[in-house]
């Protein structure tokens, strides 16, 4: 990356322009046409560096419910398991740890019976039950990863 990809992603991360051409105001903030913004977004993307773009919702706020699952999933089952469990539209993470615990995922729904019923579902195809683990006190933390600071 060189320093106008650093400084893209520093925008991106947190301030990303809440207007119809996102990238025209970023391209005006670092000397850069919309075209070349885009262009350099989208290798990001395409090298892994950017995961995805879109809004972070504070579900508990919107009236969701979230919670922490882990699965024992045997090592040759991995892939499969891990296929079902993203297969569901409220599974937001999904973690692969060298512990008992193998698979860590983060599931939300509208209420904590749809989370069930996610985790009867995951079950029933898989034949492994998942820990439902929701959360007793939220201590959330704002992460931006500087990336101008880095040379």
């Amino acid at each position: 990356m060189d320093a106008l990809d650093r400084k893209i992603l520093d925008i991106i991360q947190s301030n990303y322009p809440l207007v119809s051409r996102p990238y025209e105001a970023v391209g005006r903030q670092v000397g850069l046409t919309e075209a070349e913004v885009l262009g350099r977004v989208r290798a990001l993307k395409a090298r892994g560096v950017i995961r995805r773009v879109g809004a972070n919702f504070s579900s508990g706020r919107l009236g969701w419910q979230s919670t922490l699952c882990a699965a024992r999933v045997p090592w040759d089952r991995v892939e499969a398991f891990v296929a079902e469990v993203n297969r569901h539209p409220g599974v937001t993470h999904n973690y692969l740890r060298e512990n008992v615990y193998n698979v860590w995922f983060t599931c939300i729904g509208p209420d904590m019976e749809a989370v069930r019923v996610v985790l009867a579902d995951i079950a029933a195809k898989t034949g492994i039950e998942a820990l439902n683990l929701p959360a007793e006190k939220l201590f959330k933390i704002k992460v931006d990863f500087a990336m101008e600071d880095r040379a």
